[in-house]
């Protein structure tokens, strides 16, 4: 049998036959230069900064992906019929859903203001990409039908949930995958039991988990609150997080009032500093180490913020993080009294006191209500006169989840943590 092997952390060996148009189609896709970008855009984004091993990439995820979602459809094309034109969309879309991704993953969305989404099915639908081409020369639907599945209006909606709910190819892969390697063991749980409970409810069109796969998804959806608690709103990761967007603000606001800003001229991150939104081929010639680059020249920067903002990043001096854990009166009096203590100190507060507040936290974890009926996830209770059920009707566990949890801190060069640590434990 002829086959492409790629070797992998987490599942081992990842295996396409090549001797199927399914498998040669993937392949090329692989081998496209959009897809092969993913290999130069952290997963974790700066996660690294906390933990040391987080160097992992998109490309490595998003061949995790598809590999789940191969092993899903082959264990539910026992059971049901599933067209294989509807089975080459679903892993089409699981192998290309991050393509749209920008530098540091989510990072700089947040600060040049663009959802990575809306460049994948740009990407996916353009006649000018490599992934375009691709998919137009195996069917004239297929670049429709992956967009569809990655925007969330593809029917069947079942199949579409292997690649966005909240029980989705994705989410399994990168608890996983970001689990081993940053080392924290929150994000393992029972995959090969959650793949083995998956059915589909035909009369409604949607997944759901058999009765004996219930615990499993506790498992999952435990492991996803607490890899986001502890890894992916670590301290040192925000702050990491918190002195980049403040040496691209100043940077972008150093451009706009006529200073002198380095940047690689004629390229993207000419358009970036004039606040000229990308186009699809500029946004894809970005990866993070254009970014990495520039913030390199901006060491030598005649202006002093961001030359010092720079050197922070690159050598990680970064910001010192206190929780605002106290009443909202106390609060607001220690951020009043500690904003003054830095500019004292000769720092500009609106690039060195940052206010961490990710008040959208719960939208990450599993909460019933936030959900679009795609997104809820329904576990099968009772074994000998069986009903489906959303999650948490039936798991007391699940409930305890959703009531999420908010974060309020502030972060701050780490040369006042004396001075600001006496305010901060005064109140």
């Amino acid at each position: 049998m002829s086959e492409k092997i790629y070797r992998d952390s987490v599942h081992n060996i990842i295996r396409l036959k090549t001797d199927s148009s399914a498998g040669k189609l993937l392949v090329r896709l692989i081998d496209t230069a959009e897809f092969q970008r993913l290999r130069r855009i952290k997963q974790l984004g700066l996660a690294l900064f906390a933990y040391q091993a987080a160097e992992h990439s998109r490309f490595t995820h998003s061949l995790g992906a598809l590999h789940l979602a191969t092993r899903t459809l082959d264990k539910l094309k026992s059971s049901y019929a599933i067209s294989d034109e509807t089975q080459i969309a679903v892993r089409c879309a699981a192998l290309l859903h991050d393509i749209g991704h920008g530098a540091f993953s989510h990072v700089i969305e947040t600060i040049l203001d663009f959802h990575h989404e809306h460049f994948t099915i740009e990407a996916v639908l353009s006649d000018e990409t490599e992934v375009g081409q691709v998919l137009r020369e195996f069917s004239a639907d297929l670049p429709e039908n992956v967009a569809a599945i990655v925007r969330g209006d593809f029917r069947p909606m079942a199949l579409a949930q292997l690649v966005s709910s909240q029980l989705d190819v994705d989410r399994m892969d990168y608890l996983l995958r970001d689990s081993l390697m940053t080392g924290a063991k929150y994000g393992i749980y029972d995959v090969e039991w959650i793949i083995k409970s998956l059915e589909i409810d035909e009369e409604n069109d949607r997944l759901y988990v058999a009765a004996r796969g219930i615990y499993a998804v506790e498992d999952y959806l435990q492991a996803r609150y607490y890899m986001f608690r502890q890894v992916y709103f670590h301290r040192t990761l925000r702050s990491a997080e918190a002195i980049l967007k403040s040496l691209l603000r100043r940077a972008l606001n150093l451009f706009a009032d006529g200073k002198p800003v380095w940047f690689a001229a004629g390229t993207p991150f000419e358009k970036i500093l004039k606040g000229e939104r990308l186009s699809l081929p500029e946004h894809l010639a970005l990866d993070d180490s254009d970014v990495m680059f520039h913030i390199k020249q901006w060491q030598r920067s005649e202006d002093v913020i961001l030359s010092d903002l720079s050197k922070r990043f690159l050598n990680r001096r970064l910001f010192k993080i206190f929780d605002l854990d106290m009443p909202e009166p106390e609060r607001q009096e220690f951020l009043e009294a500690a904003k003054k203590t830095v500019e004292r100190a000769g720092f500009d507060a609106s690039y060195y006191f940052i206010e961490d507040s990710a008040g959208d936290v719960p939208y990450y974890f599993y909460t019933k209500e936030r959900s679009e009926p795609k997104n809820m996830i329904y576990v099968e209770e009772g074994f000998s006169r069986p009903q489906i059920k959303e999650i948490s009707e039936v798991s007391a566990a699940v409930r305890g989840l959703q009531k999420g949890f908010q974060i309020h801190r502030v972060c701050f060069p780490p040369e006042l943590k004396s001075e600001i640590a006496k305010l901060y434990h005064r109140k």
